[in-house]
């Protein structure tokens, strides 16, 4: 089995709880970005008071700039302690405008084959408005709803996935065979 198996995508796509199913499908451990990232973080200069201080002055957008080059090296301290794990990226790990931190990052992931996009469908406008749907339940704030867009739209998590599977109308039981299934498939064709 191509391990790491990672999953990327949009915030409420579904990444934490289908890694969950494909990591006791293969019965092997599933680690989560968001419950790794700050430590990470830390590990090269982050801080909350900085990041406290940005977010009075400039708002959530100045808290996600400030992030970036963290989740970048995030990404690659991810991989070399979880090597036999599912993953599943925080939404903004595969998201990034600057170009650098984006060949960093598609450099970094280029080796692993196992890596999913996850996104409710094909067309953009309906992920959207689907995850839209499922933020609310979480979040009434807009510059979310905004960043998810952006998410969406953005061409980053397009051009790092291997593959990727829609999810709408699916459990995530099904989505994870799925998962499983093409893992499968592409190792028999190597």
């Amino acid at each position: 089995m191509q391990i790491p198996i990672i999953l990327i995508g949009p915030m409420c796509a579904g990444k934490t709880t289908v890694g969950e199913k494909v990591a006791t499908k293969l019965n092997i451990p599933q680690c989560s970005m968001d419950e790794v990232r700050f430590s990470y973080y830390r590990e090269i200069g982050f801080s909350k008071e900085t990041q406290q201080q940005i977010g009075e002055k400039q708002g959530f957008q100045g808290m996600y700039a400030y992030w970036k080059p963290f989740e970048a090296y995030a990404v690659k301290r991810i991989l070399e302690e979880y090597k036999h794990a599912v993953i599943d990226f925080g939404a903004g790990h595969s998201v990034y405008e600057d170009i650098k931190l984006f060949q960093q990052v598609e450099k970094t992931l280029k080796p692993y084959d196992s890596l999913f996009l996850l996104l409710p469908s094909a067309d953009r406008e309906e992920s959207i408005q689907i995850l839209h749907q499922r933020l609310q339940q979480i979040t009434d704030d807009n510059d979310i709803f905004k960043l998810n867009k952006h998410f969406v739209k953005h061409p980053s998590n397009r051009t790092l996935a291997k593959q990727t599977i829609y999810t709408k109308g699916k459990s995530a039981d099904t989505v994870a065979e799925e998962m499983i299934l093409s893992i499968k498939r592409s190792e028999s064709i190597d």
